[in-house]
C-alpha cells in the first residue's frame, strides 16, 4: 500500500520530504501538518541522540557498525514517536503558524483546537468560507450567499438562528439518519447564521437555507443572488440562480429529498452523531465547491452548544432532539 507523499513515515522517504516542501510553499493545510510532524521528529531525535551521548559508547563491545544501524533505528523511533498525537510540539507550531498568517485552523487539528476552530468558523471572522452546492439535477456550482464572505453574526443572532431552524433540523435528522446539530450547523454555515439568504429583488425572503440551486428540473420559484465559486484553491465572484421555498420547513424537506435522491450522497446517510463523517461525505459527494467545506461544518456544530451557552440558553439536547 503506497502512502500518501504528506505523510512520509519512513526517515529515508526523501522523496516524500520533497513533496512536502512544495505543498508547504503551497500554503497546504495537510502539508503544513504534516511538516511540523517531520519539525517535530527532528526535535525527537535530537533528544535520543542526547540520552545516547551521556550514556556513551560500549568502550568492550561497541562498534562504528552498531553506532551506524543504532543511528538508523533512532532516526526510524523518532518518526514512530511522533505519529498520531506525537510529543504535541507539532500541534503547538501549526497553530503558531496559523495565527502568523492569520488564517484558521484546519481540520487536522487536535481537540485542544476544537474550540477556538469552532468560534473561528462560527463567526466567520476574515475567512472565506463559500461552499458551492449541487442542485438536485446534479450539477455542482456556485455556492450560497451567505458563505461568500460572511461576517461576524452576534451570540444573540446565531442563538436565535438556530433556535428558528432546530425543530426542523430534528425532522430532517431523523429522516437522514444524521445529527441535527449537523443539519442546523450546515443552514448556519451557508447563510451565515440566517443573515445572508438569497433574497428576490424586492427583498422577500427565498428560505433556502441549503444553497441549493435552481437547475433546470426545478419546478418552483427561485431567486437571483450574487456568490462565489471556488475553482481549486481559488473563489470567482459569480450569479446563480437558487430556489425559492414558502418557509424553512419546505426548504429542510426539498434538502432531505436531495440527499435522499442523489446515489452520491448515499454515503452521508445513516452516519448518526458524526458530523464529520456527514459533511466529509456530502463534500466527497460534490456538494461544495468549497475544499475545506467539511472542516467547517464541523467547527460550526462544535460551537453550537457554546453559541446557546453565550446567549444565555438552555443548552442543546441532541439526543432528545431539543434545545
Amino acid at each position: 500500500m503506497a502512502l500518501p507523499v504528506t505523510d512520509p513515515r519512513v526517515y529515508t522517504d526523501f522523496a516524500g520530504l520533497d513533496q512536502l516542501k512544495h505543498g508547504a510553499r503551497a500554503n497546504d493545510p495537510e502539508a503544513l501538518r504534516a511538516v511540523a510532524r517531520q519539525f517535530e521528529s527532528l526535535f525527537a531525535r535530537m533528544m535520543i541522540k542526547s540520552m545516547r551521548d551521556a550514556v556513551g559508547k560500549d568502550p568492550i563491545f561497541g562498534s562504528d557498525q552498531e553506532q551506524m544501524y543504532q543511528g538508523m533505528f533512532d532516526d526510524q523511533l523518532s518518526v514512530e514517536l511522533t505519529r498520531g498525537r506525537g510529543l504535541g510540539l507539532a500541534d503547538v507550531l501549526i497553530r503558531q503558524l496559523q495565527r502568523m498568517s492569520g488564517s484558521s485552523p484546519g481540520a487536522t487539528g487536535t481537540a485542544g483546537d476544537a474550540q477556538g476552530d469552532a468560534a473561528g468558523a462560527a463567526s466567520a471572522s476574515g475567512v472565506s468560507t463559500a461552499s458551492g452546492t449541487a442542485g438536485a439535477a446534479g450539477t455542482a456550482g456556485a455556492s450560497a450567499p451567505g458563505t461568500s464572505s460572511q461576517t461576524g453574526a452576534s451570540s444573540a443572532t446565531r442563538a436565535a438562528f438556530i433556535r428558528s431552524i432546530w425543530s426542523h433540523a430534528v425532522d430532517a435528522a431523523r429522516q437522514l439518519g444524521v445529527s441535527a446539530k449537523g443539519l442546523a450547523a450546515q443552514a448556519a454555515l451557508e447563510t451565515n447564521w440566517g443573515q445572508k439568504i438569497p433574497r428576490d429583488a424586492g427583498g422577500a425572503s427565498s428560505h433556502n437555507l441549503f444553497g441549493i440551486k435552481a437547475g433546470g428540473d426545478w419546478r418552483g420559484s427561485s431567486v437571483s443572488s450574487e456568490t462565489q465559486e471556488y475553482t481549486g484553491a481559488s473563489a470567482s465572484p459569480t450569479t446563480a440562480s437558487f430556489r425559492a421555498y414558502e418557509g424553512p420547513a419546505q426548504s429542510f424537506a426539498d434538502y432531505v429529498a436531495l440527499l435522499r435522491s442523489e446515489p452520491r450522497y448515499s454515503a452521508a446517510l445513516g452516519t448518526g452523531d458524526n458530523v464529520q463523517a456527514f459533511a466529509t461525505a456530502l463534500q466527497r459527494g460534490g456538494y461544495a465547491t468549497d475544499p475545506d467545506y467539511a472542516r467547517k461544518v464541523s467547527a460550526v456544530a462544535a460551537s453550537l452548544p457554546e453559541t446557546l451557552k453565550l446567549a444565555d440558553a438552555r443548552p442543546i439536547n441532541v439526543t432528545a432532539g431539543t434545545l
